[in-house]
Formats: C-alpha cells, sequence, structure tokens
C-alpha cells in the first residue's frame, strides 16, 4: 500500500507532533561500528547531534526526544507556526540565510546575513511567504538534517549515491498518550538494542541530554548544594513540564533562542518523565533488553540523597548562580578554567555555605 502524501499527514500551518525515523541506505552500519567493513563511523553520530541543535536554533520546530543509533535516528518533533508568526519579516529573512548562506566564514558556518542579502528576501513578498512556510515544515527539517549528512558522508567516503534508504518514515502523535509513548519508546531505544545499561549512559539521546541537566548535589553528605558551570546540555530541547498555564494556546516564543518555543509538551515534570524511563526500561519485553535489576535505584546512581532531592529540585534557581556540581566534579572544572568564583568558594573548600 502506497504511502499517504505528507501533505495529507501534517500541513506546516498546523501545529502536529511526529515520530520521524530515517535509515541508512540497506540499514547499513554507517554511522556506528560497521561489521561489513570493520570501519568506526560513530563520529557522525556527532556530526547529527550538533546539525539537530542547530536546526533547532533557526526552525519554528520543538525537538522533543531523539535517539541517534548505528544505522537509523528518531525524532519526536512538533511544529509551530504559531512561533513562526511571531517572527518579524527581517527575523524569517536571517534565519534563512542562516540555513542557507549566501556566504560562509572560513570555518565553513554560516555567516551572519548582510543588510542587502535581508533585503533580497524581505522585500520579495511571495518568497518571504514561501519561507515562512518552510520555518514551521517538519519535511524541510529532516531535508535538511538528512541532505547535510549524507553529503559529508560521502565527501568523507569519496562516494557518491543514496546514503539514507529513502523519504523519512513519519507517524503522527494525536494525543499526550500517544506523545508521551513514543518519546519514551525513543529514549529506550539504546537500553532495548542492548547498547546501554541505563538511560544516562544512553550516549546520543534527549534522555542522556536531560539526565546531564539535572541539579547535583554534593556527594560528601552535606545538605549544601555546590556548583559547576551552567551549561545545559538540554537548552536546545523542548522543555517536559506543559504545566497548567501553558495549556492555553501561547506561541511562548524562546527566550534564549537555542530552540523555538519554551512551551513544555507533557502533564508530567522532568523528574516524574525520567522515572518513567527509568522504570520502563526495567520492564521485561521479549526479545528486547533492559535495564539490568542489580543496578541500584535512579537517585543512587546520580548520588543523590532521598531527602536532599526536593529541597533541591524546589529552590534550584535561588541556590544555583553560576556553577553547581559536586566537589570533584566542580574542582576538575575549576582547574581547568583556572579561575574561582566568589559565590560558592565555600562549598568548594568543604566549608560552610551559610548567607
Amino acid at each position: 500500500m502506497a504511502r499517504l502524501a505528507r501533505g495529507e499527514l501534517f500541513h506546516p500551518l498546523e501545529i502536529a507532533v511526529m515520530h520521524c525515523i530515517n535509515r541508512c541506505v540497506r540499514r547499513c552500519f554507517l554511522c556506528g561500528e560497521d561489521p561489513a567493513t570493520g570501519r568506526n563511523y560513530e563520529h557522525r553520530k556527532v556530526w547529527l547531534e550538533e546539525r539537530l541543535k542547530f536546526l533547532a536554533g533557526q526552525f519554528g520546530i520543538d525537538v522533543l526526544a531523539f535517539a541517534i543509533m548505528s544505522n537509523h535516528f528518531h525524532l519526536v518533533l512538533r511544529n509551530r507556526p504559531d512561533v513562526v508568526a511571531q517572527w518579524s519579516d527581517r527575523e524569517v529573512a536571517r534565519r534563512w540565510l542562516m540555513l542557507c548562506p549566501m556566504r560562509k566564514t572560513p570555518d565553513g558556518s554560516p555567516a551572519e546575513p548582510t543588510e542587502p542579502e535581508l533585503n533580497s528576501i524581505c522585500h520579495v513578498p511571495g518568497r518571504l511567504a514561501e519561507i515562512r512556510l518552510r520555518l514551521s515544515d517538519i519535511s524541510w527539517f529532516m531535508r535538511m538534517i538528512s541532505e547535510t549528512i549524507a553529503r559529508r558522508a560521502n565527501a568523507e567516503d569519496e562516494t557518491n549515491g543514496r546514503f539514507w534508504q529513502g523519504r523519512f518514515k513519519a507517524v503522527k502523535l494525536c494525543d499526550e498518550a500517544a506523545i508521551l509513548a513514543c518519546t519514551v519508546y525513543v529514549d529506550l531505544n539504546p537500553i532495548r538494542a542492548g547498547l546501554a545499561d541505563s538511560p544516562e549512559t544512553s550516549d546520543f539521546t534527549s534522555v542522556q541530554r536531560r539526565f546531564e541537566s539535572l541539579p547535583k548535589v554534593s556527594q560528601a553528605g552535606t545538605n549544601n548544594t555546590e556548583r559547576r558551570q551552567v551549561v545545559r546540555t538540554d537548552a536546545w530541547l523542548s522543555p517536559i513540564d506543559l504545566q497548567e498555564a501553558q495549556r492555553a494556546p501561547a506561541p511562548q516564543v524562546s527566550r534564549r533562542g537555542h530552540r523555538a518555543s519554551d512551551k513544555g509538551f507533557l502533564p508530567l515534570s522532568t523528574w516524574e518523565y525520567l522515572e518513567l524511563v527509568e522504570w520502563t526500561g526495567r520492564q521485561v519485553v521479549r526479545g528486547k533488553s533492559q535495564i539490568p535489576a542489580h543496578l541500584p535505584p535512579l537517585l543512587a546512581r546520580l548520588g543523590i540523597a532521598a531527602e536532599d532531592w526536593l529541597p533541591l529540585a524546589q529552590n534550584f534557581g535561588k541556590l544555583f548562580h553560576r556553577v553547581a556540581g559536586s566537589t570533584p566534579s566542580l574542582a576538575r572544572m575549576m582547574s581547568v578554567k583556572a579561575r574561582r568564583y566568589r559565590r560558592g568558594q565555600a562549598q568548594l573548600l568543604g566549608q560552610s555555605a551559610s548567607r
């Protein structure tokens, strides 16, 4: 049976959540350890994630979840025409010229558009309307990730031809139950494939990025929070928590520009979602791997005392300023940065943090 036309499944002017999958040609391991040739292409997973991060900051499309495997990748995407509608004509032109630059910097990155380049789009209404539509089109998002990786991989292998098996597969997620089930499924891909034992060790997944951005407490047994440099590895991903106030239709354009919007997608906190992923990963599924039964509980693996977690999560904004982390991780950071932060210095030295 022929697949539905993309226009019958979703339209760039209608908000939709889609599960998108693309596979390497003949399902070859062209993004991992290739058993046929013995070559290692793991670095291409880095290419894919870096490209995803870049596109998330330019398109009006939220990345809810992702998993990059050795011969395919999964994405859960939500297009945001309501966000794109809030962008000025100049902003639309700027974003498109970052995606399809007329000039590049010496390192190959897109050069910031000049005024004449912006005007070449802003002063052509038909072209501008077309580009505005493309910036909320999931097909264009998938095209710009798949084509870029294929060209780069073919250049590396000094070959040509297909890199991806065909057009990407897309499944529309019509309610919160479907979205929840799909994002958990995507985040558990490496565990079910036997490539990782836990969500936090599942490389190149959204769940790992969310774990990396969790607040940490001292492993020395004190209640004092410690600080590491705040560089959230999940900043480009859509937040999980769909708060009640956010349920009303509102674009919630991203304030920092790492992603399309700051609107969540599930009636769960990040912690509740991670607990659900953990619980699901421990369930036995015939023919699939699961989180080993001997693995300690989630909080124990993260080095967090149960009684410390709730006040830490509730007061995160008040407690953290620039850095947060355990004594060893903070010490490592300080040795690299070769400088001190006045706030948090007492914790680093193991002293009282009363303020």
